[in-house]
């Protein structure tokens, strides 16, 4: 949108800028340039144009390719709507502040667009308007006019200034009638309209000692505005002469490095006059406006002007001196010479960085591109010396992203953290310009990583397999589990249970856990012969919010301890006593099979590993005993000699480190072979069931 107030002037501008874009384009491929006009002062908010139409971008596409300008000052004057592509004014817009008087007034902005990388060119044009009056620099002056002045004399009065340009500027002065003098003006390079008092007919002093005139400065503005200055002339006697300037400007250029003491020129004026009417004395007229103190030395004498105190281009960049020539006559004369000192910037201030906003702890699950600061970067000098990069370290999980106009930055991840590996950052953030050479400043900000629950506890072992002896104290401790967390704090407190879901017995009836350590002890003593083997889970949780767990196997092996004596199931009585009665013939040959002594042993291994042996024997030339089977056989035939009755007494020991044994005893008898055959068909046997009825009464264990 070019708002000029003539419909003619925008059409031509409009097409101007047409054959620029276009043109802009065919020579350099991917710039364009396009150029607006606007009024200063408008508000925040108000249109300038529609960037996107005017470069020929897809505004369908507009937000993915994150549409921004990017100023080359340190204002942020304009900002785009990434949206639809339309540049409005961020803030007021004072031409007068941005380009005093230069014309034409412009701005550049650097249109971006991204997929792919596009740069244009935006060119806007500061249109001026009449917010500024034209202003004197004091409300009174006082001018000194020697009687003997000759009518058509010339005396200078110091012009107003506008900080407005064009037809808004300073345009015309204006004197009160008056009989002794009348007004003209003359350009005076950058000063503009000087006036000066033209006197219009002879003074005398001892009719008319002083005057008062007003002079009125209007501008071209619609409607125009105006400033006033009273003028009193004092009309003096004799010294008719004042000094004149050999220059009506002096100019110089200096930088603002120039140690003091640094000449900058000779200001010179001379003086018609004789004696103390022709001497003259140079002093500066006055304090420069806005300054605490004059940053320039003056000799009195030879009108010498040296710096005084260091310039600094960043506070003012051009001095506009009045040199007041003076004579030393009886009512002294002066003239004031017009001196402009022009600073020139050296890149002496380096950039300085201000944290805006600081998240010093940040949690370890945050996610990439999280803000940790948001930080302002400036730079006092102008042009490249104040063009500012900033950097982190590369090696850190952080980046910095600028703003679009560059001059702020936002400190992000871009990797992911974890407290475990590294607690704390001390992140260095380097600023520095393109200046020649160049200054850089860097600031730490230390960042705490904050622990996050995301590590279950891990047991030192898994699964755990433990081997208790049977017949332990109970209540005693006899094995432990461990866990480690590698989370902070109560993060990786770790406590300890028994998984109730654990498959098989419920442990929790016989075992008890210490949730502090992970000891656990056995409420009862085991037996080998009642359980052999049982499993279960323990559960390791943390403290944390929410708790995160894990659970590991333990398997438990009771180990077989030799507690149980050898039990005889044969021979066994009605009374349940091992003895045993066995009736064979006399006539039986060696080797033949008189009984067989059976036992049985609980324990396992060497602990019921049985043999047997003759504890006592009537005649040990009779009988023999197999230590392994236990088989009882006749070792020779028998004699009418050998008794009818023989007592074996087996002894059944096992092999535990501490044996333990039982006994049985067996009456041979040896009858007839019709009486033994007889014995045969009345004797009551032992039966299975008898047999398993004897066992079972033995610690409860049963064989089927």
């Amino acid at each position: 949108m070019a708002i000029t107030g003539i419909r003619g002037q925008w059409l031509d501008m409009w097409i101007f800028f047409c054959l620029v874009l276009l043109i802009g384009i065919k020579l350099e491929g991917i710039t364009a340039q396009i150029r607006y006009s606007i009024q200063e002062e408008l508000k925040s908010g108000a249109a300038v144009g529609n960037v996107a139409k005017d470069l020929g971008l897809d505004l369908a596409r507009l937000t993915d390719r994150n549409l921004r300008v990017v100023s080359g000052t340190k204002q942020d004057l304009f900002n785009v709507n990434p949206r639809d592509g339309v540049l409005l004014v961020n803030q007021r817009v004072d031409r007068e502040e941005l380009c005093a008087k230069t014309i034409p007034c412009i701005t550049n902005l650097k249109a971006v667009v991204e997929n792919p990388l596009e740069m244009h060119q935006v060119v806007i044009e500061i249109l001026d308007v009449n917010d500024n009056s034209p202003r004197f620099p004091e409300e009174n002056y006082t001018l000194e006019v020697l009687e003997s002045a000759v009518v058509g004399s010339r005396f200078q009065v110091e012009g107003a200034h506008d900080l407005d340009v064009g037809l808004n500027s300073l345009q015309s002065y204006k004197l009160n009638h008056n009989q002794y003098f009348r007004l003209e003006t003359e350009e005076f390079g950058e000063d503009g309209k000087v006036p000066f008092l033209i006197l219009q007919r002879p003074l005398d002093r001892e009719q008319t000692a002083q005057l008062w005139l007003l002079l009125t400065a209007t501008d071209g503005g619609k409607p125009s505005k105006s400033g006033t200055i009273n003028i009193t002339v004092i009309v003096s006697d004799i010294n008719d002469n004042s000094p004149v300037c050999d220059k009506q400007k002096y100019t110089i250029t200096i930088k603002e490095n120039a140690p003091p003491g640094t000449f900058l020129l000779i200001v010179n004026a001379s003086d018609s006059d004789e004696g103390m009417n022709g001497e003259i004395e140079y002093s500066l007229r006055s304090k420069l406006r806005g300054l605490s103190s004059d940053p320039f030395d003056l000799d009195s004498r030879t009108g010498k002007l040296t710096v005084k105190e260091g310039l600094d281009y960043e506070e003012k960049q051009v001095y506009e001196i009045k040199v007041l020539a003076a004579d030393k006559g009886a009512v002294s004369l002066s003239t004031p010479c017009n001196v402009v000192v022009r600073v020139e910037d050296v890149n002496d201030n380096q950039p300085e960085i201000e944290i805006t906003s600081l998240s010093s702890r940040i949690p370890e699950d945050a996610p990439l591109g999280t803000v940790v600061a948001l930080m302002g970067v400036t730079d006092l000098d102008s042009g490249v010396n104040g063009q500012v990069v900033c950097s982190v370290p590369g090696h850190l999980p952080f980046d910095l992203k600028p703003s679009p106009d560059g001059q702020s930055f936002s400190l992000v991840t871009n990797d992911f953290l974890d407290k475990e590996t590294i607690h704390t950052y001390d992140i260095t953030i380097t600023a520095k310009d393109l200046g020649i050479p160049s200054l850089s400043s860097t600031k730490v900000i230390q960042v705490d990583v904050l622990d996050v629950n995301d590590n279950s506890p891990l047991f030192t072992e898994s699964p755990y397999t433990f081997y208790v002896p049977e017949n332990n104290k109970a209540g005693k401790s006899f094995f432990s589990v461990s866990a480690t967390d590698a989370d902070g704090g109560e993060n990786a407190a770790v406590t300890y249970s028994l998984d109730r879901k654990s498959p098989g017995p419920t442990v929790t009836s016989f075992l008890n856990m210490n949730e502090a350590n992970g000891t656990i002890s056995a409420l009862k003593s085991f037996d080998f012969e009642t359980l052999k083997n049982f499993h279960f889970h323990v559960v390791a949780s943390d403290s944390g919010t929410p708790s995160l767990s894990s659970n590991v196997t333990v398997n438990v092996f009771i180990l077989d301890q030799n507690d149980n004596a050898p039990v005889i199931l044969y021979p066994i009585n009605s009374n349940g006593s091992a003895e045993g009665v066995e009736e064979i013939p006399r006539n039986v040959n060696a080797g033949h099979l008189v009984t067989k002594v059976r036992a049985y042993d609980a324990d396992i291994g060497y602990n019921g590993w049985l043999l047997f042996s003759l504890q006592e024997v009537t005649d040990h030339s009779l009988f023999g005993l197999d230590r392994y089977t236990g088989q009882i056989r006749t070792l020779r035939s028998f004699t009418e000699t050998d008794e009818a009755e023989h007592k074996l007494v087996i002894l059944v020991k096992d092999n535990g480190n501490v044996s333990l044994s039982a006994t049985a005893t067996v009456i041979v008898k040896l009858v007839e072979p019709k009486e033994a055959f007889a014995a045969s068909d009345v004797a009551l046997p032992i039966t299975a069931s008898s047999l398993i009825g004897v066992v079972c009464s033995h610690r409860r264990l049963c064989i089927k």
